[in-house]
């Protein structure tokens, strides 16, 4: 394993506790016993108000341990102030592989520009949030080798070190129930600028107002103070002066071989436009290659599952999958990239989000069919305080898309970009997205 002896000295004679056992947990225990079998460590399957749940149900409130390696999944704010170091995979990753790592993060778009980073470096290893957990490719690292991670806030939250190269895509109100407040999910985002070193490269989307003002005040206020009460419950480490270069990028600043590019991507949408921008220009770096190289294999590039995924022609109506969408900016984006939207499904989980941008928009841009699921779309439906047009409050997938069937005029579109979370009735947004596909084609029967 290359890096093996850097990997063990982080673990070495400490008393472990592996919070949280999902994907990432599970990744956790392999490579402590493939490092050290005989090291002491101990599993916690839920971590509530200080208190943690072993594998046999009991709950425990004493915390013996010198090293907690945290899960993704586990807020911050549930652990208790205690005598340990905070880790997580991804910590442990970035101190030891953090040079050979482009890291790819954002409240949207980081799946698709990581795997458009990844198709256009061939060779580079695709890890991270997007399903792969960074210990299960170790086997895979050389002294050569390029991992492209997709990094969630929740993976950012407390990392010594950054990647080599960071990406920062844009910023949205998301995740507000794993944090105390908006300003907490933002600065858990930004370790990945926070960290990083000198001779790194940091990308950044001046697009995007939110990420735009957040790195212009850590310029002037030169290293960005960590202190409460600026991010409560996130256990940051002292923060370094970033000696990185910093890689602005607008689609509103391109030159004429980048908009010649950018006509080569087959995705819609600007924000899509804005994420190939960026991967090419990440490419354009790692490689020293000028843009024009990538025009071909951009070109290649096939989207996503769930997102804007068009699943077809179906009783003379094009069906889209945007499922992935969870915030008003998302449905927001995927209206404007398809132009026409005559029935729109929004709603689901309700996590607080504000929905006035999508309602405000929805009114300057009026859809002509509306569907409201959930908890999500009845407070959507409840902020829209005008004359609505054809609508419905509907649950039941398997009674929407056959709704959405018979009020969508032959030749039109139906778009499924719900502005919301999936958890109210689905596993995930990817079950969600199946589960709208399954009904559209039960339409064919």
């Amino acid at each position: 394993m290359y890096r093996e002896d850097q990997l063990k000295a982080l673990l070495l004679d400490r008393r472990i506790l592996i919070a949280g056992y999902g994907r990432e947990g599970q990744s956790a225990e392999r490579l402590i016993q493939r490092l050290m079998p005989e090291a002491h460590y101990t599993i916690a399957t839920q971590v509530v108000d200080g208190r943690w749940k072993s594998p046999d149900d009991q709950w425990h409130t004493d915390w013996p341990f010198d090293l907690v390696i945290k899960s993704p999944g586990i807020p911050n704010f549930q652990l208790p102030t205690a005598n340990y170091q905070l880790s997580s995979l991804t910590d442990l990753f970035l101190q030891v592989y953090g040079d050979l790592t482009i890291g790819v993060t954002g409240t949207k778009g980081k799946s698709t520009t990581a795997s458009l980073i990844h198709h256009l470096l061939p060779g580079s290893i695709l890890a991270g949030n997007i399903g792969i957990p960074l210990f299960d490719i170790l086997d895979e690292l050389r002294e050569d080798s390029l991992v492209v991670a997709e990094l969630s806030c929740h993976q950012l939250e407390n990392i010594r070190r950054a990647p080599h190269i960071a990406v920062l895509l844009n910023l949205f109100q998301e995740h507000l129930d794993h944090y105390e407040n908006y300003l907490g999910y933002k600065m858990a985002k930004f370790q990945i600028a926070l960290r990083q070193r000198e001779g790194d490269h940091f990308f950044y989307c001046t697009d995007n107002a939110e990420l735009r003002d957040l790195v212009a005040h850590s310029v002037t206020n030169a290293a960005l103070s960590c202190d409460a009460p600026l991010a409560a419950h996130i256990h940051y480490y002292p923060p370094t002066h970033p000696h990185s270069s910093l890689h602005p990028y607008s689609l509103h600043d391109i030159t004429d071989e980048e908009r010649q590019l950018l006509d080569a991507c087959p995705l819609e949408g600007d924000h899509n436009r804005s994420n190939a921008l960026v991967a090419c220009r990440v490419a354009s770096l790692v490689t020293r290659q000028p843009l024009s190289t990538f025009n071909f294999q951009l070109s290649t590039f096939h989207g996503l599952r769930h997102r804007l995924e068009c699943i077809g022609e179906v009783q003379g109506i094009t069906w889209y999958d945007d499922s992935i969408s969870t915030i008003p900016a998302a449905a927001i984006a995927a209206v404007r990239a398809l132009g026409r939207v005559d029935t729109l499904i929004l709603g689901g989980f309700d996590r607080g989000i504000d929905y006035t941008p999508l309602v405000d928009f929805l009114q300057e841009h009026p859809v002509p069919n509306l569907v409201f699921v959930g908890a999500a779309g009845r407070r959507i439906l409840s902020t829209a305080n005008c004359q609505l047009p054809t609508y419905i409050v509907e649950n039941d997938y398997t009674k929407i898309v056959p709704w959405c069937a018979s009020h969508t005029p032959q030749g039109g579109v139906v778009l499924l970009s719900p502005a919301a979370a999936s958890y109210d009735a689905f596993r995930n947004f990817e079950h969600r997205g199946d589960f709208y596909r399954e009904q559209i084609l039960k339409l064919k029967k």
